[in-house]
C-alpha cells in the first residue's frame, strides 16, 4: 500500500475518532482510540515505537517513541494541546529523519474541528 492510501485511511480514523470523543482528553486516549480504528481496518499499526539514534556509528536508545507506526512507511504524532507550534513540527521531522518514513502526520485532537488540528509533513519525494 502507498503512503498516501495510507494517509488517507489515517485520516479517516482521527476523523472518526474525534467525532465519536471531540477535543479535550488525554493523548493517551487518542491514541488508544486512532490504535483501535487502524486496526479495525486491518492495517498494521505500532504504538509507542522506540526509535534509537545513530550517533558515530553507535546506537543509542534516547527515549524517543514514535506514537504511531503505520504499515512500517508512515508516522503519526499525536497531540492534545491548545495549538501546535514549531516544536511539534521539529519532532516529526526528526522522527522522519531518524526512521526514514517520508510521510508524517501531526495531529491535535484539542480542537473543535479536527480539520484545523492536521498538518501532514513530507520529507522528500515519494
Amino acid at each position: 500500500m502507498h503512503e498516501n492510501e495510507i494517509g488517507t485511511l489515517i485520516l479517516d480514523a482521527a476523523f472518526q475518532v474525534h467525532k465519536e470523543l471531540g477535543p479535550g482528553l488525554l493523548e493517551s486516549t487518542y491514541e488508544a482510540c486512532m490504535n483501535f480504528e487502524i486496526n479495525q481496518m486491518g492495517i498494521n499499526v505500532q504504538t509507542q515505537v522506540l526509535l534509537p539514534v545513530f550517533y558515530k556509528g553507535v546506537k543509542l536508545e534516547c527515549g524517543y517513541k514514535i506514537d504511531l507506526l503505520v504499515e512500517r512507511k508512515v508516522i503519526v504524532e499525536l497531540k492534545a494541546v491548545e495549538a501546535l507550534n514549531d516544536i511539534h513540527l521539529a519532532q516529526i521531522l526528526t522522527y522522519m529523519k531518524l526512521s526514514e518514513c517520508k510521510l508524517g502526520y501531526l495531529i491535535n485532537f484539542n480542537v473543535k474541528q479536527l480539520k484545523s488540528g492536521i498538518k501532514r509533513v513530507v520529507l522528500g519525494s515519494f
